[in-house]
């Protein structure tokens, strides 16, 4: 994995760990901005080769069910801006990078998911970066950004982006707390989608989704509901939000976690492929 992953803890401004985790991106047409979105990065465990997350109508410019162009303007992005974080000398300081999102074939960069294909509304960015940009993925596997917490329906979750566009300091994400509207036990891997009922609004897609407890928990441990109290905040990565259900509900839409896995398997074999058949 590139890049240099650390945690917030060497850095002077008093932010959390979470928040240098939203990735602001710009939605373009060439030079012409059409939207703005938020990415993450995500890996399967600290092992594995991270890749860029969003949603693939942010890439595709187009209604994920309808297949309507979503730029008032009609055009359709051929690239986006991601602004990282640097690493050195310290946070505060950000890096654009322009990414293209068709090659010179005219196939798209971006990978779906291999599964739930064009349905999903997920892809996965590969990119290949320095020492200077601050690698801070989502995990998907337990103990790290998912500590196996119980999050019950009507329970707070927080996305985490940038609505209208707009941040809090520079290019750091705004928290928007709603709370959860859907049975996590019942989503399935031919389904993995459940609602939330918050307030969030134009441009926060592609935002992680999280619960996050500042003082304890509950969790299942040998098939029982247990409690944990700690003075040390603690956070469930639950998924990627993909928009509203329409423009009249506050309801929303998230791709569920475990919907990351495969995806990130089949980005990383894209990698490792295309690297073989560079190297041949």
């Amino acid at each position: 994995m590139e890049g240099t992953e650390e945690t917030s803890d060497r850095y002077p401004l008093n932010i959390e760990l979470p928040s240098l985790k939203s990735l602001f991106i710009e939605i373009c047409f060439g030079e012409v901005i059409l939207s703005t979105g938020t990415a993450v990065l995500a890996a399967k465990n600290r092992r594995s080769r991270c890749a860029i997350i969003t949603n693939r109508h942010n890439v595709t410019g187009r209604h994920q069910e309808t297949g309507e162009c979503l730029s008032k303007t009609l055009g359709t992005p051929d690239n986006i801006i991601i602004h990282f974080h640097r690493s050195k000398p310290h946070i505060g300081e950000w890096l654009k990078l322009r990414l293209p999102l068709y090659r010179d074939s005219g196939e798209p960069f971006w990978i779906e998911h291999p599964i739930l294909g064009a349905k999903a509304d997920l892809v996965a960015l590969n990119v290949k970066w320095g020492d200077d940009v601050l690698c801070l993925p989502y995990y998907i596997e337990k103990d790290v950004d998912r500590v196996g917490m119980l999050v019950s329906p009507a329970e707070p979750v927080s996305v985490i982006g940038f609505p209208f566009g707009i941040s809090t300091s520079g290019k750091l994400p705004v928290w928007a707390t709603g709370f959860l509207a859907h049975e996590l036990s019942l989503v399935t891997e031919e389904n993995p989608v459940f609602l939330i009922d918050c307030r969030s609004r134009q441009d926060q897609s592609g935002s992680p989704v999280i619960a996050f407890r500042t003082s304890g928990y509950r969790s299942i441990k040998d098939g029982k509901i247990s409690s944990s109290l700690s003075a040390k905040e603690a956070w469930e990565f639950l998924g990627i939000y993909s928009g509203r259900i329409n423009p009249e509900s506050d309801l929303g839409r998230v791709w569920h976690a475990d919907s990351l896995a495969t995806l990130l398997d089949a980005a990383e074999n894209d990698y490792e492929t295309r690297r073989r058949a560079t190297n041949a």
